[in-house]
């Protein structure tokens, strides 16, 4: 198994990296592979609900000139995902926006129903607001939420700083525990099976 993790920081070694390294050998001691993804530096794109992803079926984005479709390649062989990105002004920061949302556009049928955690990373305000808006792609996409002892939440602003926050790097080890359960717990013989989906229909408030 293997879980795909996103560090949406413009930092490649920031708090957020840090964070989620925790959950990642947490992860591992529980037997679970993972496979991390930096952003990077570089413009990105947002969307432009164009929908030629999903109209054409391309499996990918039109926009071929930044990282979104390398996550894109990484998504049929993951088994769930963790997304981490730090606060700016209340909200994730624009860049893991800008490509989180396209991925899970043009990446749908490859993130729907699999378990997905966020982890917001902040500096003092703003990581309930900012996490809860992370988790809402998942909520759209009938993604099982992890969660753990307390929001996924880490505080520290100068790099490894989050480290002195001895209860946040706690919270990110119960939530790689609790992935790991919730990805071997349906290997069991005795699982119940996921109740199949009924076809999704969208409509508009105003007709």
């Amino acid at each position: 198994m293997k879980v795909l993790m996103i560090n949406g920081s413009p930092r490649a070694n920031g708090n957020t990296a840090r964070a989620l390294k925790e959950v990642a050998d947490t992860l591992a001691a529980e037997g679970i592979e993972t496979d991390t993804v930096w952003i990077g530096k570089k413009p990105v794109r947002g969307c432009v609900a164009c929908w030629q992803c999903m109209n054409k079926e391309l499996g990918r984005c039109v926009f071929d000139d930044d990282v979104a479709n390398r996550i894109v390649e990484k998504l049929p062989e993951a088994d769930a995902f963790v997304v981490g990105a730090p606060v700016y002004y209340g909200q994730p920061n624009g860049a893991f926006m800008a490509v989180w949302q396209r991925v899970c556009v043009a990446g749908r049928k490859h993130v729907e129903c699999k378990p997905a955690a966020s982890i917001a990373v902040c500096r003092r305000g703003g990581s309930t607001a900012a996490y809860q808006c992370m988790n809402m792609p998942f909520e759209m996409l009938n993604c099982p939420v992890v969660t753990s002892q307390y929001w996924n939440i880490v505080f520290g602003r100068e790099e490894g700083e989050c480290e002195k926050d001895t209860e946040g790097m706690q919270t990110m080890r119960t939530l790689a525990r609790t992935m790991a359960w919730l990805l071997t717990n349906p290997k069991r013989p005795d699982a119940v099976p996921c109740t199949p989906q009924e076809p999704c229909q969208p409509m508009h408030f105003i007709r």
